[in-house]
């Protein structure tokens, strides 16, 4: 007997996706997870721009990691220019980067997973029954976002941040009072932790290779080497050439692979990878969550999530203080370099590993340019995850099932419009 089952505009994510369960004779024939999103050709509009505009235009691939895109954009063109930004600056832009993960997951913790937790079609069921929850998801979403505005001078898109620096700095009685914001927020995080311990998280075990950066001493934001789970060490531009994008029909988003095949990016790569650079407080969340270094299950990513909350939110705190202890006024960018060159940088986003490639000619025009989206890393693993989930569901109703199914996919905050960022043709 053949049965199809279908989830049309997949909820409580970033973009528009379907997916399409095919079952004949009570085995899965084929598993799509259909992104349809249109194409928005981000690598093509950049083709001779001046390097000084590039930044700011791949902000734009996206409104909830626009922060990342600036980084690893800049990045990648200092590479390319041989500019070497300053300490502070390089302190800031890593400030600002903790801005953007809190602002993220804490609208995926709260907005997008918990309601699968709480038995709710949406959050704003609660605002009557559970206005405190409300109001305590509001207040850190605001102190996240008062992270990007003062560095970035505004919570989307920054418009502080230039090649080699800053265009403009915060002033020392605004890092200070972002200080106590952040200090304020603990007992709020401390709640959040006793909410998401009291969940109950679905038992499922898949190995997967899990990839991200490596930073000396620290816990990965920006960095030159790649790790993996699985014994990768490389340098981000050796990494990037292994990567293979490839175009399925059933998808206008491409994915990815490595020789090794599909693998995974993003928070819980990040816990795995890098556990013992977690701050005390996170390892401590940690425990409480029941999460460690040896963890397969991907629902364990929501867990993955909250420890970097509380992570960078307590790193923020101690970068604020060495801010404030050395003057930073030279973080402002100078002169504009001139000439070309090739560059690759990458950055951890909220979602994952991001990769910007660039070329430029002698003018600082822009010849080519490739951006790989965190999301499009994941979605051969998702699909690999749903497959291997699903033999164990087929008995359940499908509103069940599909309940179950979303809940998974949800775990990976998969952002479908960065994935559509590229020039494809997705022939059906």
């Amino acid at each position: 007997m053949s049965r199809k089952i279908s989830l049309n505009h997949l909820t409580r994510i970033e973009g528009h996706a379907h997916l399409v369960i095919d079952k004949k004779a009570g085995k899965i024939e084929s598993c799509r997870l259909e992104v349809v999103e249109s194409p928005r050709f981000f690598e093509a509009l950049l083709k001779g721009r001046h390097f000084s505009d590039i930044a700011p235009i791949v902000a734009r691939v996206c409104g909830v990691c626009s922060i990342s895109h600036t980084m690893a954009s800049l990045m990648a063109t200092e590479n390319a220019l041989g500019i070497e930004p300053d300490p502070r600056a390089k302190a800031l832009r890593r400030l600002l980067s903790q801005g953007e993960i809190l602002q993220s997951h804490l609208l995926q913790l709260y907005f997008m997973a918990a309601p699968d937790y709480l038995g709710i079609p949406s959050i704003f069921q609660l605002l009557n029954q559970r206005s405190d929850l409300f109001s305590r998801a509001l207040r850190l979403k605001r102190t996240a976002n008062r992270i990007c505005e003062l560095i970035g001078g505004r919570a989307v898109h920054p418009v502080t941040t230039a090649i080699g620096g800053f265009t403009a700095l915060p002033e020392v009685s605004e890092l200070k009072q972002l200080r106590q914001d952040l200090v304020d927020a603990l007992p709020d995080l401390e709640a959040t932790v006793e909410l998401f311990a009291g969940f109950e998280f679905p038992e499922f075990l898949r190995p997967t290779e899990q990839v991200c950066l490596a930073q000396p001493g620290q816990y990965p934001l920006h960095a030159e080497r790649v790790i993996s789970s699985c014994g990768i060490d490389q340098t981000v531009a050796e990494f990037k050439t292994s990567i293979d994008e490839y175009i399925v029909p059933h998808s206008t988003a491409k994915m990815a692979r490595t020789e090794r095949g599909h693998y995974c990016v993003g928070p819980l790569a990040r816990v795995k990878n890098s556990f013992a650079r977690l701050s005390p407080m996170a390892l401590k969340v940690a425990a409480a969550l029941q999460l460690n270094a040896e963890t397969q299950n991907p629902f364990h990513g929501l867990k993955a999530r909250l420890v970097e909350v509380i992570h960078f939110v307590e790193e923020a705190i101690h970068a604020i203080d060495n801010l404030l202890l050395h003057s930073y006024v030279s973080a402002r960018t100078t002169a504009m370099p001139k000439g070309g060159g090739q560059g690759v940088a990458a950055v951890e986003a909220p979602r994952g590993l991001l990769f910007h490639a660039y070329s430029y000619d002698s003018k600082g025009l822009l010849e080519t340019a490739d951006c790989i989206i965190p999301t499009a890393q994941n979605l051969a693993s998702i699909e690999a995850d749903i497959e291997s989930l699903l033999p164990d569901l087929l008995d359940l109703p499908d509103e069940q099932l599909k309940q179950r199914v979303e809940t998974l996919i949800r775990s990976y905050d998969p952002c479908l419009s960065c994935s559509t960022h590229q020039l494809q043709v997705a022939i059906k």
